[in-house]
């Protein structure tokens, strides 16, 4: 019983403390994205959250998103290093992004995967994207 009282508690906590998650379409993410190019990139440095010290890399120009929660309510989300994306192909697959590492060129997601190699990045045609989802990852990460 006691298990089952502990269980029940980290699972409250969990969905007290779980990040939102917004949609948008791929229609709409191009159209806020359209002036987001690899020529617009703004070199940043945020703080390492794994030790002490600054990560330096190259971010898109973007201010905000307008995005939708679950019931179609709109929302700013304003560009920070913990933002998220997740993108999920017509296949199923899913991937994962950086928000302030995405950028649109020739109708293909250019995008970071990873803060700490700058090299894994990743590009999607815009037209095999079923679905977009934006969050606030919760990390405290912050621009220096």
């Amino acid at each position: 019983m006691k298990n089952k009282t502990l269980l029940t508690a980290i699972a409250c906590i969990f969905l007290l403390t779980c990040c939102k998650t917004y949609t948008i379409t791929p229609e709409n993410f191009k159209e806020q994205m359209i002036h987001a190019k690899s020529s617009n990139y703004k070199e940043v440095k945020i703080n390492n959250p794994l030790n002490y010290g600054e990560i330096s890399y190259s971010s898109n120009n973007v201010k905000y998103l307008i995005v939708n929660d679950k019931d179609g309510n709109e929302y700013t989300i304003y560009n920070s290093p913990s933002i998220e994306m997740r993108i999920t192909h017509r296949n199923g697959k899913k991937f994962h992004f950086y928000f302030d590492t995405v950028i649109l060129e020739n109708d293909t997601i250019f995008g970071g995967r990873s803060r700490f190699f700058q090299g894994l990045t990743r590009k999607i045609p815009l037209d095999s994207v079923s679905k977009i989802e934006i969050q606030d990852g919760g990390k405290k990460i912050h621009y220096q």
